[in-house]
Formats: structure tokens, C-alpha cells, sequence
């Protein structure tokens, strides 16, 4: 039974830095609203620590907010902790200050000390390990596929070729059609010429018949007017 539970343990417990009494830490803990999942950050001095090196270690951290101090407790090891960063490191000679509850301003204050944030903090990539990709087997074409992917490769291929060929020696066209439309352009103007004597001389034939209207109705008025004077 006790084997199991150490199992258990060793499979569950996450890599987390050694955080100490006295050290400013920042806390990542993930927070569910229906639906919706963000990280919510607090950052405080560690006041205590409990529950040893096991999956049961907590920690507890202490910040002012607001003039008001506000404490909270986290497991180092629970899966909704999703990191824990040491930001300063102070000279503490107790393993509880707890007495920093009483004290206010710069009484509060611990004096900083030199520490390796790297050597100290977990690297982001060994908090979660990275997934296995999975290797996709490769596809196995059968010999009709296979055919087919050929003849019909083969058929554009022979396509593509006869359009070339056609770009680059055209047909050549017969003499009698290349000549044809120049004869065509000359009956056309021939015919436009007729149409415009044509025309012309309807237009004099007209002209002249007014004239000869015009000139009779002149002589019959004279006519009147002569016969009315003898009157």
C-alpha cells in the first residue's frame, strides 16, 4: 500500500523551484468562470512553508493590499498552480516570520540578498513536458492508382505540347483568304460611291422640279394680277 502511494506521489509531484521563508514569489494559479479558464497572479513574501519536499508542500504568502495585509495559502503541487516564480531572496534566520503580521512600513522590510534566479526558478519547458507528435504512417497507393495517376499525367502532358506547337507554328493561311477582304473593301467602296451619285442626282432632280413649281405659281399670279388691273 505504501509502495502505491509513493507512486502515486512521484507521478504527480511537478518540478517547483526551492522556495524558502523570506522570498518574494509570484504565484500563477488558473481560475475557472463557467466556460472560461484565466491565470490569476499573486505575489507576496513567503511567511511559511509547510509539508516538507512531498506532494502535501505548501506555502504561505503574505502581501499588503491597499494597507491591508492579505494572506494565501498554496500546494506547490496542485495541478491548478501552474507556476511559482522566486523574485528576491531575503535574509530570514527563522523558518516562521509570522511576525511581519505586526510590523508596518519599513520595519516591514527585509534586507535583499544576492541569488541565482536561474539556478533557483524551474525553466518553463520542464513544468509541462512536451507531447509526443504522432508520426503518420505513409499511405500505400495501390498499382491501379498508381496507373492512373500516369496515364492521366501523360494525357496533359500531351495536351500541354499540341498548345505549344500551335503558339509557336501556326497555321498558315490561304492566299485567297488573306486577298479576299481587300477585294471586299473595294466593291464596299464602289458601292458607296454609287449610292452617293445616286443620291445626288435625286437631290438635283428635286431641286429642279421645286424650281419649275415655284416659277408657275409666279406666272400664274402675274396672270391674276394683270387680268384684275384690265378689270
Amino acid at each position: 500500500m505504501m509502495d502505491r502511494i509513493k507512486d502515486f506521489d512521484k507521478k504527480n509531484m511537478k518540478k517547483v523551484p526551492d522556495v524558502k521563508p523570506g522570498d518574494t514569489v509570484r504565484v500563477s494559479t488558473k481560475i475557472k468562470e463557467g466556460n472560461k479558464e484565466r491565470t490569476q497572479v499573486f505575489e507576496g513574501v513567503v511567511i511559511k512553508r509547510q509539508g516538507g519536499a512531498g506532494i502535501g508542500a505548501s506555502i504561505t504568502v503574505r502581501k499588503i493590499s491597499y494597507g491591508i495585509g492579505v494572506e494565501r495559502t498554496f500546494l506547490m503541487h496542485s495541478p491548478l498552480v501552474s507556476k511559482i516564480q522566486v523574485v528576491k531572496r531575503a535574509k530570514v534566520r527563522r523558518a516562521n516570520i509570522s511576525y511581519l503580521r505586526e510590523l508596518t512600513g519599513k520595519s516591514a522590510k527585509l534586507k535583499d540578498k544576492q541569488f541565482d534566479t536561474l539556478a533557483v526558478n524551474v525553466k518553463e519547458e520542464e513544468l509541462a513536458p512536451a507531447d509526443q507528435a504522432e508520426v503518420e504512417e505513409p499511405v500505400e497507393l495501390s498499382e491501379d492508382v498508381m496507373s492512373q495517376a500516369e496515364t492521366v499525367s501523360a494525357e496533359d502532358v500531351a495536351e500541354v505540347e499540341e498548345k505549344i506547337a500551335e503558339t509557336e507554328n501556326p497555321t498558315p493561311v490561304a492566299e485567297d483568304e488573306q486577298e479576299a477582304p481587300a477585294e471586299e473593301v473595294e466593291e464596299g467602296i464602289e458601292q458607296a460611291e454609287k449610292d452617293i451619285e445616286h443620291g445626288a442626282s435625286t437631290e438635283g432632280k428635286r431641286a429642279e422640279k421645286s424650281k419649275e413649281n415655284n416659277a408657275a405659281k409666279e406666272q400664274e399670279e402675274e396672270e391674276k394680277g394683270a387680268e384684275e388691273g384690265q378689270a
